[in-house]
């Protein structure tokens, strides 16, 4: 089976847990996601990272090797997008 590509992994997560924002990077084996889900309001971040698991399902044994994440509210991808950079 091939590795899956970081579109892939974008269009799985996309298809299990409704996001406001959804990026993911990788090699095929190796992926960071950035993840913004109101879905993870209330939730820890064992608890979110636990929602994105099973958002994925079997695949996270099958075809993803190794999955980094950023998992946060809309509030808090809204704050964070406000931050001035620091120079």
């Amino acid at each position: 089976m091939a590795n899956p590509t970081p579109a892939e992994v974008q269009q799985y997560i996309a298809a299990g847990l409704p996001c406001t924002h959804l990026e993911v990077e990788g090699d095929g084996q190796h992926f960071f996601a950035t993840i913004v889900s109101a879905e993870f309001e209330g939730k820890g971040r064992v608890g979110r990272h636990q929602r994105v698991y099973q958002a994925l399902g079997d695949r996270m044994r099958a075809e993803i090797h190794a999955l980094s994440m950023k998992t946060l509210t809309p509030a808090e991808w809204s704050q964070q997008a406000h931050q001035a950079p620091k120079a």
